[in-house]
């Protein structure tokens, strides 16, 4: 049974979605997860999400991008190269806080073991993992995830739908007070005459429910039961996957963009939230590395981004929306409960 997401609830979302309506419509992505649901010894929901931005045979072919650091109480690792160089190899994982380690360091293996160069010491990877904290669910100082639960994640990823809610690094995870987790969303656009796909998935683990807007209204003050704090203590993890043939520095305006998706939902991106993008264009191969001494890139001027930020800023808004709707209300450690938002009052107030 496909599970619910936001546009089965009668929200008016606007844009044209690609045909599985998330990250995994950009050719070659492919996403998959551990999640990690247990109460003996300790209370843990929590996991890792695996998003691979090149088949597992091309992973150590640069992939171009850009990063945004919208505010940065949390940390996405990689970013200093991918800022001084435009690109990143390997796979992108996602996690707890204090799981980060696990993830880079689990990563780093998976590639050794797949990568005979890497094995012999004649290349680097410096991977990609980021965090947001899960912590008043999970026993996140039990350190749950281990380097064999990413290496499971990264070699579950698939291409087709992705699992959203209450899955992978997304399992413990609080949206405006709602459940939370893993969302993803897409878009279509055409620019030149050539149709380009833009995918986004969030890690959704911010704001406050007074702030939650979905689809211009105040949401959040017409649900106002079952708060638990004043004050915002998330982050959202953003990654924007494209086919549109892009440089570095558009794939780093791409990024910036995603800070005003998730302002369409509400979020001022508060002190203690970590709100970090990243965007990847899979155009452009230039085969594995190390780099030729020379190549050329193909990419889309200036002037014609405007459909592309528009798409960014619509999917990752979806996709926020996608990981409440999806998640299911979860209990973790102390007996805390938190509550998945109500479909039925979200389908009555968007048929009102």
């Amino acid at each position: 049974m496909q599970a619910v997401r936001a546009r089965d609830l009668g929200i008016p979302l606007g844009g044209e979605p690609g045909p599985l309506n998330a990250i995994t419509d950009v050719a070659g992505v492919a996403v998959g997860c551990t999640t990690l649901i247990f109460d003996t010894p300790h209370i843990a929901r929590t996991g890792v999400t695996a998003i691979l931005p090149r088949p597992r045979a091309q992973l150590l072919n640069p992939v171009w991008a850009g990063h945004f650091n919208m505010n940065g109480n949390g940390e996405m690792t990689g970013t200093h190269w991918i800022n001084e160089a435009g690109w990143f190899t390997g796979p992108i994982t996602l996690t707890n806080t204090h799981s980060i380690g696990r993830a880079h360091h689990g990563t780093a293996q998976w590639m050794t073991q797949q990568f005979g160069e890497l094995e012999r010491g004649e290349q680097f990877i410096l991977p990609v993992a980021a965090e947001t904290f899960d912590g008043w669910l999970n026993d996140i100082a039990r350190f749950h995830v281990t380097e064999a639960h990413v290496a499971a994640a990264i070699d579950n990823a698939r291409p087709g739908p992705v699992a959203e809610g209450n899955t992978g690094g997304g399992t413990g995870m609080i949206c405006y007070e709602f459940k939370g987790g893993t969302g993803t969303a897409s878009r279509r656009v055409t620019i030149d005459g050539t149709a380009c796909t833009i995918g986004a998935l969030v890690q959704a683990n911010h704001g406050l429910r007074p702030w939650l807007t979905i689809a211009g209204l105040k949401v959040g003050e017409m649900l106002p039961g079952n708060r638990f704090t004043q004050q915002e203590r998330g982050s959202i993890i953003g990654l924007i996957a494209t086919d549109a043939p892009l440089l570095p520095t558009q794939l780093q305006r791409l990024a910036r963009r995603a800070g005003l998706g998730i302002g369409r939902a509400g979020s001022p991106s508060g002190n203690n939230s970590g709100d970090l993008f990243l965007a990847f264009s899979t155009a452009n191969d230039i085969g594995r590395v190390p780099e030729p001494s020379r190549y050329r890139m193909d990419c889309l001027g200036n002037g014609g981004l405007d459909p592309l930020f528009q798409a960014v800023v619509e999917s990752i808004d979806e996709a926020v929306l996608n990981a409440m709707v999806a998640a299911e209300t979860m209990t973790g450690r102390h007996g805390r409960v938190i509550h998945a938002i109500d479909h039925g009052r979200l389908r009555d107030i968007f048929r009102r």
